[in-house]
């Protein structure tokens, strides 16, 4: 696999973290390392019993790695898959190495998983203009994240939350090894989505627990050319509008009602602002969760993952669309993400907005709901389920509890000793459609 060393810079080669100091703190050796032996393995430690016999935990781990490599080889070869596109696939998967490297500098300061077992993954969308990305705009070596969604996969894996995050959002960005530089920038007041500039993914990250004080497990970075690519390979995803749209902006000229978008006009189709609906991020995010809910439909609901015709195309372009940290840098383990998803019923694949509104000190910038937000994010790291409603009824709801809330409102103590209601937040399931 192509490993990336440097996926946090935008300009070329830059000092590792720490190499000018002096050395990084030493990192405990992983089993399977190069330059390590596996523990228990002759030359690990002196003769001995305990030597001569692998512990039981890495002989455990050790087959429980193989058993997955297997088990994947097996379901690949038996869709009609080789070894020689096996190979290749794993080959497509662009590695992200650095931000693993720069994350180990601040492991004391990040969140501690409450549920080991959940996995909350972050997935971003990058607006680089660089190679093939230079048709939407100048490269000025300042990729910013134009999209990022916070994905928990519950512990029994019946149930996800896909949580977007406004880029506008006014955030404090804690210190970030600097992109450019190579050096450390102060922690700083900024929108979130200037973190991805300063520091990349791993900055981003940073950001994000920061914001939640949600562990996040793992990371996939897709850029324009990705997406298009993961969209032509499904043959295009459904999406329904209510009247046609033209955005000189974004290259989009579409018709009214229900319709199949692929490659320009799909991507043209997420990241539009002035022709559709209000203009706001927002309204924008709440489409790219419909196209979302619409492509895992139809990824679910076609037999792809069983179906050779289908399934190669498939993987072809999400394994070369993807840049991924080392958890999820092999085709076993992104198979195993993609299958979790699969097994999910519509309605346990819940997208939302975090709760925000227009910043007190600039109404073109977002800020944090409160407690709304920190509910949220409470359920996250609790693995709890999150309650959705549609906007529409969700502001129906609320006009009635504001009327509820008029009536009861006594000035008696005693409704306060009532208990605290689940949160419902405005969002969807995955099995309500846009045409509906």
């Amino acid at each position: 696999m192509d490993a990336v060393t440097n996926d946090d810079d935008a300009g070329g080669p830059r000092p590792e973290p720490g190499r000018e100091d002096g050395p990084a703190p030493m990192e405990q050796p992983r089993d399977g390392e190069p330059g390590t032996q596996p523990r228990g393995e002759p030359g690990s430690a002196p003769h001995s019993e305990a030597a001569d016999t692998p512990a039981p935990r890495s002989r455990r781990r050790r087959w429980l790695r193989w058993a997955a490599v297997g088990g994947a080889f097996v379901v690949l070869t038996a869709t009609g898959i080789g070894a020689a596109l096996y190979l290749k696939f794993e080959d497509n998967i662009t590695t992200d190495t650095r931000t693993a490297e720069i994350l180990k500098r601040y492991d004391k300061e990040r969140p501690i998983p409450e549920v080991h077992d959940a996995k909350n993954i972050l997935l971003i969308g990058s607006d680089s203009r660089e190679g093939d990305n230079r048709r939407y705009g100048e490269d000025d070596g300042q990729a910013r994240s134009d999209t990022a969604i916070l994905l928990h996969l519950s512990a029994d894996r019946k149930s996800a939350t896909a949580v977007s995050l406004p880029r506008d959002l006014m955030v404090t960005v804690p210190r970030c090894v600097d992109r450019r530089e190579g050096e450390e920038s102060p922690e700083q007041f900024a929108q979130f989505n200037w973190a991805y500039e300063f520091g990349g993914a791993s900055c981003t990250i940073r950001t994000v627990e920061e914001l939640t004080g949600i562990r996040v497990d793992h990371h996939v970075v897709i850029d324009f050319q990705g997406f298009k690519r993961l969209v032509n390979a499904v043959d295009g995803v459904e999406v329904c509008l209510p009247k046609p749209v033209v955005d000189r902006d974004a290259k989009l000229r579409l018709p009214a009602g229900r319709q199949t978008l692929r490659g320009e006009d799909a991507l043209g189709y997420v990241r539009a602002r002035h022709a559709l609906g209000d203009g706001s991020d927002t309204e924008r995010m709440e489409r790219q969760q419909e196209f979302l809910a619409s492509l895992f439909r139809k990824v679910r609901g076609t037999g792809v993952l069983m179906n050779p015709a289908k399934l190669v195309p498939v993987l072809d372009a999400a394994t070369s669309s993807l840049t991924a940290d080392e958890g999820l840098n092999s085709l076993t383990e992104l198979y195993d993400l993609v299958r979790s998803l699969r097994e999910l019923p519509e309605e346990g694949l819940v997208f939302l907005t975090v709760p925000r509104q227009p910043y007190s000190q600039d109404p073109n910038r977002d800020e944090l709901v409160q407690p709304e937000a920190d509910r949220l994010f409470t359920l996250i790291r609790k693995d709890r389920p999150v309650d959705v409603v549609q906007q529409s009824e969700d502001a129906e709801r609320r006009q009635e509890a504001d009327g509820s809330r008029g009536e009861r409102d006594t000035g008696d103590d005693d409704d306060r000793s009532e208990p605290t209601p689940t949160p419902t937040y405005s969002g969807a399931t995955a099995e309500h459609e846009t045409c509906d």
